[in-house]
């Protein structure tokens, strides 16, 4: 159990982080992002990240250890999902280089608001409604179903966000504003995926809180370099979409636990663990990352 000093620690940290890094961004809005920076800031993000996470294990336990590596990968390719929309607003509206990283800020600083009122209201939910897993469950198979199917994920994400720019501007809105509603709708869209995947892995909104401020630190960095990874990673929505439908089914199983139902027909509902389901995400993103690397080497 993480107690109120270990919170208040915790958050002044990320804080602090976030708020050199906002600092930076600003003082060097005007100047282009080499790739050199994208790469250090990404390496320190990531770093970070992976140490907090070795140090979860020696002051809660290995448990919550396990969960955050499982929710923090979870929840950074879904994030590296939504950058990839990022990408199409910013370029769709021609906004001026110099005004892409304050709608970056603006954009992560949305999410992360909108991520912690979605965590607040799971987490309310879920203590107060254990059957709300069957619709977290239900939900992530039919969100890694449609995402698995979807034949060409650019052109799907381009019209959906085009529809909503085009209507936007027709009302007279200036560019950089309609980028930020459009940032904030994407937003709160992703916010709907990620959060019920998260809660499939850990009920500790310790380690819920932590994985998404880790995997939503670095993005703006990674703005930059994501156009050319997305075009090399051309299975990773495959991956995502894998690891959606597992926990999703992972969530159903749990729901019927919850609801003192242990078998269905004389099938034993299994318990997966997290040791188990860390494995397979890890497992997904890999197989996903070599299989499009394989695939692009060779055009």
């Amino acid at each position: 159990m993480v107690s109120t000093t270990e919170w208040l620690i915790t958050i002044v940290a990320l804080l602090a982080i976030l708020t050199f890094d906002f600092t930076w961004a600003i003082k060097n809005r005007n100047k282009e992002t080499s790739m050199r920076e994208v790469l250090m800031w990404t390496a320190f993000y990531v770093s970070l990240a992976i140490g907090f996470g070795i140090s979860l294990g020696g002051w809660v336990d290995s448990q919550a250890q396990q969960e955050f590596f499982a929710g923090w990968l979870t929840e950074y390719s879904l994030s590296f999902d939504n950058l990839f929309v990022f990408v199409i607003i910013l370029t769709r509206l021609k906004i001026e280089e110099k005004s892409k990283q304050l709608a970056l800020l603006l954009g992560i600083l949305i999410a992360l608001v909108f991520r912690i009122i979605a965590i607040t209201i799971g987490a309310a939910a879920i203590k107060q409604f254990e059957w709300i897993f069957f619709l977290f469950g239900a939900f992530l198979i039919y969100t890694a179903v449609h995402l698995f199917l979807e034949s060409s994920h650019e052109k799907d994400e381009e019209e959906k966000e085009s529809r909503l720019i085009t209507y936007l501007s027709a009302k007279g809105m200036k560019p950089f504003t309609i980028a930020l509603i459009a940032l904030g709708a994407t937003d709160i869209l992703f916010a709907l995926d990620s959060i019920p995947a998260i809660f499939g892995l850990t009920e500790n909104v310790y380690v819920v809180v932590t994985a998404n401020v880790f995997a939503l630190m670095g993005l703006r960095q990674l703005y930059f370099l994501i156009g050319g990874l997305m075009q090399r990673l051309v299975y990773i929505g495959k991956g995502l979409s894998v690891i959606l439908g597992f926990i999703g089914i992972k969530l159903l199983f749990h729901a019927f636990h919850a609801v003192d139902i242990h078998k269905i027909g004389g099938f034993k509902i299994p318990d997966i663990s997290i040791t188990q389901s860390l494995t397979v995400i890890v497992s997904c993103l890999a197989v996903a990352t070599i299989a499009s690397l394989i695939k692009t080497s060779r055009k």
